[in-house]
């Protein structure tokens, strides 16, 4: 693996900015866009699952960012629950759901493997 110098660099941060931009875009549109509570809870999550890898990033310690990093997948679940709530209120499609939802899972294993790295590196 390269060197990682630059929380930019993490491929689970950029699929999680793939996926915020991605939620941005489908909170933008229609009775969604009106729903306050839910776009701006969903926005929120979305922009946790990469806020806290970056954060985890600065922290210094594998430990400490293994810590950050499950937040950020936790994060993605909500995600996840959420598109749940806006397929429900057909404020999106089946298939935007699915995309959505796709795309967390993608990230979430990307989290995973990223962890599982870190802690392998550990030992």
């Amino acid at each position: 693996m390269a060197k990682i110098e630059r929380f930019e660099d993490i491929r689970a941060w950029q699929m999680a900015r793939e996926l915020t931009n991605q939620i941005y875009e489908l909170t933008n549109q229609g009775e969604f866009a009106r729903d306050f509570k839910l776009r701006d809870q969903i926005r929120d999550a979305a922009g946790s699952i990469m806020h806290n890898i970056a954060e985890g990033f600065d922290d210094g310690s594998d430990g400490e960012f293994v810590h950050f990093l499950k937040y950020s997948r936790r994060s993605a679940s909500e995600v996840q629950s959420e598109l749940y709530l806006a397929l429900d209120r057909h404020y999106i499609t089946e298939e935007q759901f699915q995309n959505a939802y796709n795309r967390c899972t993608e990230t979430k294993k990307s989290i995973n493997a990223f962890i599982t790295y870190l802690r392998k590196s550990k030992r």
